[in-house]
């Protein structure tokens, strides 16, 4: 792993070095390359040399431990060292998985209302907006695609778009079913109802680039008319 954090930390200053020149924009293909090469490298070569510091402060701090008047606060920093650079491992660790290609588009979202009537709708409404609310705390723009209301409030059905970078990363977990068990604005009586929803979360395709059909793989069929 060291190797290649390493190999990163170099990468990211030829990107540097690329992203700096005056003639990078004249190709805008390869300026967006490298500027997305530069935004998934980076948050990984923060966390290495966070990493390298750590070892270097925890490494000083060994170095004092001979010293009696420095001793206790060798000791100290040597145990916040050690705590911190765990803590940036398991960052790394995580960081240096391999990535969904479809992580960093947007989403289509569906919340559909499920069992338990008017109150799954009403759930289905407050799913939507915590969702609402996720997207803006976030930056993103969200659009509703379609949407059928229900009578009492609340959703029967909504589907939306939401444009970010990292969309499909960060909400891709939500598919599947949702439950909540309350009792319900339209229960007169007090009692716990449990209703459920499912969401479904898509990426948005990639444009069609041009079809190309090879003649040699097209099958035609005639057949005489039964008449």
């Amino acid at each position: 792993m060291q190797k290649k954090l390493a190999a990163l930390s170099e990468r990211i200053q030829e990107l540097n070095s690329l992203l700096s020149s005056e003639s990078i924009t004249n190709d805008m293909d390869q300026y967006r390359k490298i500027t997305k090469e530069h935004s998934d490298i980076t948050p990984i070569v923060d966390e290495y040399l966070a990493y390298k510091k750590n070892e270097d402060n925890l490494n000083e701090a060994q170095a004092m431990l001979s010293d009696p008047e420095m001793k206790e606060f060798a000791q100290e920093e040597i145990e916040q060292c050690k705590l911190k650079l765990v803590t940036i491992e398991d960052n790394l660790q995580k960081l240096l998985l391999p990535k969904d290609p479809n992580d960093e588009k947007n989403i289509f979202l569906e919340i559909r209302a499920g069992t338990g009537g008017d109150e799954s709708a009403l759930f289905a409404g407050d799913l939507f907006r915590m969702y609402s609310r996720y997207t803006e705390r976030q930056g993103w723009k969200m659009e509703i695609v379609s949407s059928s209301e229900s009578e009492v409030g609340g959703y029967k059905e909504i589907i939306m778009k939401i444009i970010g970078h990292g969309a499909y990363s960060k909400l891709k977990f939500e598919s599947g079913g949702h439950r909540v068990q309350r009792v319900p604005d339209t229960e007169t009586q007090g009692r716990i109802h449990t209703s459920a929803c499912t969401v479904a979360v898509l990426p948005e395709a990639d444009e069609i680039s041009d079809v190309i059909i090879n003649p040699a793989e097209i099958r035609l069929d005639t057949r005489g008319s039964t008449y």
